[in-house]
């Protein structure tokens, strides 16, 4: 769980996760007794928070975090609010530790739903400890990052549809306009996403929030497939069989220390064109 979490929750994470209780107890309603009604809807909203607090919160550590994007985790399972008589959420201080959990799992880890929500379920049972997110990462340790990844991760990740737009906060509407333009796509011939699906989703996400919409973004889908041609062009010279198997692939170090200038340059040339260049 995020270290950064707010203090409350991050004192209520231990205790709330591990004690089988993901919600705040509800009330006993007691039919045609409206000031008990009220008495308890009184004691539940002193002790917990409405939806907009807990999206406030969250923010802090998870800046793409939408109120659609709760109320989705709700009904995949994941967390459970209590409601009062007139049925408005009141989140816990360990339901908005579940939801970070939930959160910090998906960015950090890259697990999908399912996994997270049976690793809640063991935590609930007491079969795992709930001070930090258990379980291995999503890829075992490997070397250090080179090229490309040290900007976009090295996390290896294979998502559904449903859960790739769950992790980006996307509409199933947002994301078929970027196939549509060719910003992402799945991986072919699999049916799912990878970690770069992600990245892209949720970058033309925050990019949206200033009124770029996908549709703007077409150059840049060119101008990559223009520098990955001439990444390809380049090292075209070096690339021989290796092991009489009629392995051509293109030689990793010399495609990544490529792709790492065009970036410096394109982030270069950038700045300079904007008028902040030292």
């Amino acid at each position: 769980m995020s270290s950064r979490l707010s203090a409350a929750a991050a004192a209520a994470a231990p205790a709330a996760l591990g004690s089988g209780q993901s919600r705040v107890a509800r009330p006993t309603r007691r039919v045609g007794h409206p000031s008990a009604d009220a008495e308890a809807d009184a004691r539940l909203t002193a002790k917990v928070l409405n939806i907009g607090e807990v999206l406030d919160r969250l923010r802090v550590d998870y800046p793409d975090i939408t109120l659609s994007k709760i109320r989705y985790l709700e009904a995949e399972g994941l967390v459970e609010p209590a409601r009062t008589s007139a049925n408005y959420r009141k989140y816990s201080a360990a339901d908005v530790a579940r939801l970070a959990y939930v959160l910090h799992a998906q960015r950090e880890r890259y697990l999908p739903l399912r996994v997270i929500k049976d690793e809640l379920a063991a935590v609930d049972r007491g079969e795992l400890p709930a001070a930090a997110p258990p379980g291995p990462r999503a890829v075992p340790s490997s070397p250090p990052a080179t090229g490309l990844d040290v900007l976009l991760g090295a996390e290896r990740v294979r998502m559904s549809r449903r859960e790739l737009l769950a992790a980006s906060g996307l509409d199933d509407e947002a994301l078929a306009e970027l196939e549509r333009h060719g910003l992402l796509r799945a991986v072919s011939g699999g049916g799912y996403y990878d970690a770069d699906a992600l990245v892209v989703a949720r970058t033309v996400g925050l990019l949206t929030a200033h009124g770029i919409e996908a549709r703007h973004l077409r150059a840049a889908r060119a101008a990559a497939d223009r520098e990955a041609g001439l990444i390809e062009a380049a090292v075209a010279p070096l690339r021989a069989p290796r092991g009489g198997d009629g392995d051509t692939s293109l030689p990793r170090d010399s495609v990544d220390e490529l792709a790492l200038l065009l970036v410096r340059l394109h982030a270069a040339l950038l700045r300079t064109r904007l008028g902040s260049g030292r």
